[in-house]
């Protein structure tokens, strides 16, 4: 089993940042992709950025430029660094961690809010 637990999210205002963490524990592999998800009231969970173990980066086209995914394979930990954030970046954040053999965890989301 894996856990993943999220944090840093919180209230900011328009053109704030922040720091979103995810602490993977469990049976991790070392070969797996980490991944952040946001869902929106009344929207889809949609992408924002991926990054696998031994590199590899993709984000959604609105948060390019913006955001950044980083990682930490010693800690099993993934980041998302949030710059200039826009009133419709408001969702919860979700992590997501799929390993090699395809099974798939979610964490248990953190509110991101940006208003003024």
């Amino acid at each position: 089993q894996v856990q993943l637990v999220e944090s840093g999210g919180g209230l900011v205002q328009p053109g704030g940042s922040l720091r979103l963490s995810c602490a993977a524990s469990g049976n991790i592999f070392s070969s797996n992709i980490m991944s952040w998800y946001r869902q929106a009231p009344g929207k889809q969970r949609e992408l924002v950025a991926g990054m696998h173990s031994g590199g590899g980066t993709n984000y959604s086209d609105s948060v390019k430029g913006r955001f950044t995914i980083s990682r930490d394979n010693a800690k099993n930990t993934v980041y998302l660094q949030m710059n200039s954030l826009k009133p419709e970046d408001t969702a919860v954040y979700y992590c997501y961690l799929k390993n090699i053999r395809g099974l798939d965890y979610w964490g248990q989301g953190t509110q991101v809010t940006v208003s003024s």
